[in-house]
């Protein structure tokens, strides 16, 4: 194939496009505007740098997380296999060491004699086939070029990240290793226990802290996985305790019981030097993280290495203005990633592997693409074209958009195990019914 693709945007989907049409003999043209334009989220340079978390969700297979990963590793998924070689412990999910990760993807972009990586923005859609990948921090002028094509409504939804502490400012009297149910000493968390007063002490101290964008959100503003810290705990008093603070499978060593509440810590990097607060993504003001933040036991020194930021995401409404494949009718111009409204790091990264397919496929005039519904992909693509969604918001995988089992099982263990093997049959099926796209996949 001799023509050349511009992708757009060097991030999971867009990294992940230009590797997968690179292995198929595509040459591409991958546009990145950082670090000539920063963005409002973005710390660096390098390709797909995680911005919000380091953690890819869960491994278990029996869940949706863990179901699109298998699915990804079936297809021959680029960046899952480095984010594995970059992985730092997590329990049950994958999370990697950000920079060994963003470093990693850039060398191996920039080392294919197949991508040309242009460092500028890009503000108008591209001539010729193209994949527009630039993310939910896509810029303002190519967002408007992109809207007069496809004539929907600009929409877009609130996001937020969680702050980073310094390892050797917390204060380890205090903090203990434990992952939940597991031995002390041996986990994959730090905790922060609290008591029934210092959980009190802290709620009211976060419910009073000034706000960045000082208004109360709707629902319709907030995408559900990322809430605000602080917006979690305005709808009740007990709600970080049954939520990202419950103690439940933590046995404080200084008690040797359940404390009241715990913030749990996880790793940002291979060694362990640094740390975020995990369910802490926040709107608060940098001077208020702090005071509220330290109130936390084990963290009343703590160094933020990077303070909790709140930003726009917007995205398109793909259910009436992309086809089956997301690529606007009409035209040669494929969308992936985030700007789609699948939302989710590793969703992003196999709507990039879906976008490079089809535009393979294109170019060498074979069929599109068509995923089975039953699988974690497959139904979430279904779901995000298909014109009778309404109301249409971003969404992560989930067996909730999966077709029922004709027969299912009544225990829920055993409905998800036979959910998995069906979508597991499923895609081997239509992998090997493929091999014009997946060359070497073969079980």
């Amino acid at each position: 194939m001799e023509q050349t693709v511009t992708v757009v945007g060097g991030g999971l989907a867009g990294s992940e496009c230009a590797l997968q049409l690179a292995r198929r003999g595509v040459r591409v043209r991958l546009y990145e505007q950082r670090p000539v334009k920063a963005s409002a989220a973005h710390h660096g340079a390098g390709l797909a740098e995680l911005v919000c978390s380091n953690s890819l969700k869960s491994t278990k297979p029996d869940v949706a997380a863990g179901l699109l990963k298998w699915e990804l590793e079936r297809m021959g998924c680029e960046l899952l296999a480095i984010a594995r070689a970059c992985a730092v412990p997590a329990g049950g999910a994958l999370a990697v060491d950000r920079e060994l990760f963003s470093n990693a993807v850039t060398e191996r972009v920039e080392g294919s004699p197949l991508i040309e990586v242009v460092r500028e923005e890009v503000t108008e859609l591209p001539d010729g086939p193209c994949v527009i990948a630039a993310g939910p921090l896509c810029s303002d002028a190519l967002f408007s070029a992109l809207a007069e094509v496809v004539g929907g409504e600009r929409m877009s939804f609130y996001d937020a990240a969680a702050p980073i502490v310094d390892a050797d400012s917390l204060d380890r009297t205090l903090v203990f290793e434990q992952s939940r149910y597991g031995e002390e000493g041996a986990g994959d968390y730090l905790n922060c226990p609290m008591t029934r007063d210092e959980y009190d002490a802290f709620m009211d101290a976060l419910l009073g802290a000034q706000r960045v964008m000082a208004r109360d959100f709707e629902q319709a503003d907030l995408f559900c996985a990322c809430q605000p810290v602080e917006e979690v705990a305005r709808t009740g008093h007990d709600s970080l305790r049954f939520g990202a603070l419950k103690p439940v499978g933590l046995t404080d060593p200084r008690t040797g019981r359940r404390p009241w509440a715990a913030v749990q810590l996880r790793a940002e990097n291979a060694s362990r030097a640094a740390y975020n607060l995990v369910g802490f993504q926040t709107n608060l003001t940098w001077p208020e993280q702090r005071r509220v933040f330290r109130m936390i036991p084990g963290l009343a020194d703590a160094e933020f290495l990077r303070y909790g930021v709140m930003h726009r995401n917007s995205f398109v409404d793909s259910p009436h203005t992309l086809d089956g494949t997301f690529a606007i009718p009409g035209t040669q111009v494929r969308l992936a990633g985030q700007i789609t409204g699948t939302e989710g790091y590793v969703e992003a990264i196999a709507s990039g592997l879906l976008a490079a397919l089809n535009t393979a496929a294109e170019l060498a005039g074979g069929e599109p693409v068509r995923l089975p519904a039953t699988g974690a992909l497959g139904s979430l693509v279904a779901y995000a074209t298909d014109p009778a969604t309404t109301g249409y918001q971003p969404m992560h995988v989930n067996f909730g958009l999966v077709p029922p089992l004709c027969d299912p099982p009544r225990n829920k263990a055993q409905r998800r195990a036979a959910l998995v093997e069906r979508a597991r049959a499923d895609l081997d099926a239509y992998v090997a019914s493929r091999p014009d796209l997946f060359p070497g996949t073969a079980l």
